[in-house]
């Protein structure tokens, strides 16, 4: 933290008492946290009795656990009250830290091991390195020492040094120590920068002071000094690799320490500019003018916030947690005070805080190590200098170290405009803005009002960032992190490091965004054409570019309020898009494409797009070819922006067959939908395929399906099918059950066909055979046929959302056949098998049951949305087949903990759910299913 780093040394162990001085204000009284005087009579009066070695080492510990105890206690309750006073609180268990540590310094020298007439080689001085030497100490940090003689280490040191350790082991603190010589010091950092980075931060404690304070005065003259373009390289690499390891976004669950904007990088800026400048306090890098004040209150602000944080991280997990998991979001947020606020949980607003303050961090480091490289970052090879091609600029601005930057602030100010033109400028060359630059532009965004938003040529420069340049997350990023952007777009500010508390999401909303239109981007580059051929083939057929972006930069635009963001973010389309300089045409489809952004991903992912009713609905929605294309654009990029790993061709496959179905529907009617239409062509193509089979036996074949099941499967299915079917009838017992497993690529699923005899409740059965595998269901089918067979098939992933290896197909293949003989029931086996992780109870997800209709011409269609968990699938079936439900279709959509089970259903007769009164009571068991399933994988 930013606190003087000269302390008040603690004692030189001759002294009679320990005088530790705090160092600086403390979380509350002194004496509470560590009384020495207290701890010294308790030490004096048990070492009246005792004159053993082991047992007075042993009573050292007694006293010093209570004390430890006891202090920890004092510090954690008052940290309580003042949630946010993190300063105090790390002074606080160094102070702790101190006593104990000079404690056991002074018993190991002076009462275990005295020393009547020490040599010369005889001294010792112990010293805080690492962040305990910075005095910064969260509750569960590591202890790191050095212990420091003149020269090698003699039999007494070695002796000091090893009581001292079985103290502070037994006391159960994590400490990390080495013993060296100043030699050997200035050896190992020379060749090592973490130990140099340790000794950097070296503070005395006990012992020698003279030796000490050789220490440092040969650190800053023999190994420090004339080193520092060496030392801020090493510093950089360090960042880039750890930012690289963690993350370079800011993800939805942080590192605090190690994170991109994280308690690292603000320590690497103090690192680095202690060891050029020599500063004990960030605050002294003000006058140097390597900071305005107001940068500097930014760095306490957010140091202050994140150290809180982390703080509070080590005190609910009990250790040295760093990782700012989901169960743990919700209890920091608790401890800190944060509460609901307008349809948005505490958590929510707590990590909006803490990822604008890693923002604001990120922006500190960029500007302090830009200043740096003027002064000590190695310049260009001369030839390089004379060849290299240099950039034009326009007029009104200058290149520093190959950088953008502002020639005149006033006159650059003069023009408001030149706040937006500075990221074109920025685009069009290629550069990188100067921190110089950043900093004049949002120390002025006032100047971004109302007259500017309704500027012409303002609203130009915006669009052309997206339009123009081929690279527009650049500048929308980099406008986005000034505070640029939601100056001049002032409804996206409200997102900006708005975190969705869910597994789905991978970034905070204005990311997402970002995202999104990096996506779209590299379409119309031409980066995707392999991985996303149909959006790329629309693009390249022509679509109006401007519609598209805008609605991308909107669609999102009203998360985190209590109404359908869909909904309102249209309306505040409606209000942008004409202000951004659309016309009334382009206006209204942005605001469609923002109404129902989420349309043609919910028909894809949550209903049979086999069913005509689906298609059909879906193309009245759209109405044109121009929006169908325009809206599958937006909901590829919409879907791959959510996260690395969200896209798949499974989502891939449902978009594209969803696509061609409704364009095709649009183009030459929706007649082409019929149910009949389909079977032809179905049935036509299994005929091609089995050309080795005999006319009756392909008669047979094709007539004993009812028209669902050819519209439903492809021709290789259809095939798998008849071949399956064919051996049942060969073996003749009616017992006997097909069922094979096969690597569906297209679809980033395994295949699991099942063929047998029907008989009520198999699609339940089936389903908790899968569940038992570890299988996830995605999609499935099931069908009967006239003459007494059941045709089911899934299609299934792996715990990584992944097809199963062709070696485990076996083996699943085995364990499956056992379930559905009997030989395993699913329902007790599962019951150990489905436990929710626990950091993934933290999340609240409502169940809601529809039942709709309207949907498909055959069937009710019963949506459960709710808490998805290992098992789900099989109780909602089970509950459906004792209801007498027969379920045709189930397709399943999972948006991280959220998943949305949809059931395509006739009652035994064969007819839909009308009866209002038959689906409450069939909403009430599969209601009581779901709680129950919930209890038990909650326990």
């Amino acid at each position: 933290m930013t606190l003087p780093h000269k302390a008040s040394p603690a004692p030189v162990s001759d002294l009679p008492a320990l005088t530790l001085a705090p160092r600086g204000e403390l979380i509350c009284p002194a004496d509470e946290i560590f009384d020495s005087n207290a701890v010294l009579a308790q030490l004096s009066d048990a070492f009246e009795k005792i004159s053993d070695n082991v047992a007075r080492r042993q009573e050292t510990v007694r006293i010093l656990r209570d004390v430890q105890k006891a202090g920890r206690k004092a510090i954690a309750d008052a940290f309580t009250e003042r949630p946010f006073d993190a300063r105090p609180l790390t002074r606080s268990y160094t102070y702790l830290t101190d006593g104990l540590i000079c404690t056991a310094m002074k018993v190991s020298s002076e009462d275990l091991h005295p020393l009547a007439t020490p040599t010369q080689g005889e001294k010792i001085a112990v010293l805080a390195v690492g962040g305990y030497g910075r005095g910064e100490m969260a509750p569960s940090s590591d202890v790191d020492l050095l212990f420091l003689t003149p020269y090698k280490i003699t039999a007494w040191a070695e002796s000091v040094i090893e009581s001292m350790l079985y103290i502070l082991w037994d006391l159960r603190l994590k400490v990390g120590h080495s013993s060296r010589t100043i030699k050997d010091c200035l050896r190992l950092g020379a060749d090592d920068f973490t130990i140099r980075t340790a000794m950097l931060e070296q503070r005395y404690l006990a012992g020698d002071t003279k030796l000490a304070a050789n220490l440092e005065k040969r650190l800053k003259s023999d190994l420090f000094k004339g080193t520092e373009r060496q030392f801020i390289e090493a510093k950089l690499k360090e960042r880039d690799e750890r930012h690289i390891k963690q993350g370079q976004r800011y993800v939805v669950e942080p590192n605090v320490k190690e994170g991109k904007g994280g308690l690292r990088d603000l320590q690497s800026l103090y690192w680095i500019a202690k060891y050029i400048y020599g500063v004990q306090d960030v605050a002294e890098l003000v006058p140097l003018g390597l900071f305005t004040p107001e940068e500097f209150r930014t760095f306490v602000q957010a140091e202050d916030f994140l150290w809180a944080v982390r703080a509070h991280l080590h005190l609910v997990t009990g250790r040295a947690t760093e990782q700012l998991t989901f169960d743990q979001q919700v209890e920091v947020a608790k401890r800190m005070g944060y509460e609901d606020r307008a349809g948005r949980r505490a958590v929510e607003v707590f990590m909006q805080r803490y990822f604008r303050e890693a923002t604001y961090v990120g922006d500190l480091t960029r500007i302090f190590l830009t200043k740096l490289e003027a002064s000590h970052l190695k310049g260009e090879a001369l030839l390089e200098r004379i060849f290299r091609r240099r950039r034009r600029i326009k007029a009104g601005y200058k290149v520093v170290h190959g950088r953008l930057d502002v020639a005149d602030p006033e006159t650059f100010l003069s023009d408001k405009l030149n706040l937006l033109r500075l990221f074109e400028e920025g685009l069009r060359t290629g550069m990188l803005i100067h921190p110089d630059a950043m900093r004049l532009v949002s120390a002025n965004l006032n100047l971004i009002d109302e007259e500017m938003r309704e500027n012409k040529e303002a609203r130009r420069i915006f669009l052309d960032l997206m339009l123009k340049h081929g690279n527009p997350e650049r500048a929308l990023r980099r406008m986005n992190e000034l505070g640029v952007l939601s100056a001049f777009l002032p409804e996206f500010e409200p997102i900006v490091a708005m975190m969705q508390f869910n597994m789905y999401h991978s970034y905070t909303v204005d990311e997402h965004i970002i995202q999104c239109i990096v996506n779209l981007a590299q379409i119309e580059r031409g980066e995707l054409v392999e991985t996303l051929p149909l959006v790329s083939s629309i693009l390249k057929g022509g679509v109006n570019r401007k519609v598209l972006y805008v609605a991308l930069l909107l669609h999102d635009i009203a998360k985190g309020r209590a109404e359908d963001h869909s909904i309102l973010g249209a309306q505040i389309a409606r209000k942008v898009a004409p202000r951004l300089g659309l016309n009334k045409s382009d206006s209204e489809t942005v605001e469609w494409l923002v109404r129902y952004h989420l349309l043609m991903s919910d028909m894809a992912q949550k209903r049979d797009i086999s069913d005509p009713r689906t298609v059909r609905d879906f193309a009245k929605a759209v109405q044109t070819v121009k929006r169908l294309d325009l809206l599958t654009v937006l909901t590829v990029c919409d879907i791959r922006g959510v996260g690395p790993n969200t896209w798949n061709n499974w989502k891939a496959t449902l978009l594209r067959a969803l696509h061609a179905e409704t364009k095709r529907a649009l183009e030459t009617g929706m007649e082409d939908l019929n149910r009949a239409n389909r079977g032809t062509v179905a049935k036509k193509a299994l005929r091609a395929e089995l050309a080795n089979w005999s006319k009756s036996d392909l008669k047979a074949e094709t007539a004993r399906h009812y028209a669902p099941y050819w519209q439903g499967l492809n021709v290789s299915t259809h095939v798998e099918f008849a071949e399956m079917l064919r051996s049942l009838e060969i073996s003749g017992d009616p017992g006997e059950m097909e069922i094979r497993l096969h690597p569906d690529e297209d679809r980033d699923a395994t295949r699991a066909c099942f063929a047998m005899g029907d008989h009520p409740g198999i699609f339940a059965r089936i389903a908790g055979a899968l569940a038992l595998v570890g299988a996830n269901v995605v999609d499935a089918r099931s069908y009967t046929t006239k003459d007494g067979y059941v045709t089911d098939v899934f299609w299934i992933q792996d715990a990584e959302g992944r097809p199963f290896e062709s070696s485990r197909l076996p083996r699943l293949t085995q364990m499956i056949h056992k379930t559905l003989r009997g030989e395993v029931v699913a329902q007790d086996a599962l019951k150990s098998r489905d436990k929710i992780k626990k950091r993934e109870r933290a999340f609240n997800v409502p169940t809601h049951i529809t039942f709709d209709n309207d949907g498909s011409e055959i069937y009710t269609i019963i949506e459960v949305d709710t808490r998805d968990r290992p098992g789900l699938l099989y109780d909602l079936a089970r509950t459906l087949a004792a209801a007498n439900v027969y379920i045709a279709n189930a397709v399943i959509a999972t948006y991280g903990e959220q998943v949305v089970d949809t059931f395509y259903v006739k009652d035994m007769f064969g007819l839909k759910y009308y009866s209002k009164s038959k689906q409450r009571a069939l909403e009430d068991k599969l209601r009581k299913a779901i709680t129950e399933g919930a209890e038990r994988a909650a326990s």
